[in-house]
């Protein structure tokens, strides 16, 4: 795998899941659960463990862009 490029252009929020899927790898790859794990497993269970993580902070925190209003400045639920 080494010997090929790879040439990616990911949007913001993908390029957070991927972070943030990086740091679950991380995490299980070092557990002692996961051991025999193989390298495919892990990466997908720590894209979707990234995944629930975002989708829950979308539900539950809310952005700048979604409390103000644009056109009066005025905040809104």
């Amino acid at each position: 795998m080494a010997d090929k490029e790879y040439f990616m252009s990911l949007q913001h929020s993908e390029s957070i899941v991927a972070q943030m899927s990086a740091t679950v790898f991380a995490s299980l790859v070092n557990h002692p659960r996961f051991k025999e794990a193989s390298d495919e497993l892990l990466v997908s269970r720590s894209v979707d463990i990234a995944i629930q993580l975002a989708e829950r902070a979308e539900k539950l925190v809310k952005s700048d862009e979604e409390w103000k209003r644009k056109d009066s400045g005025s905040a809104y639920l």
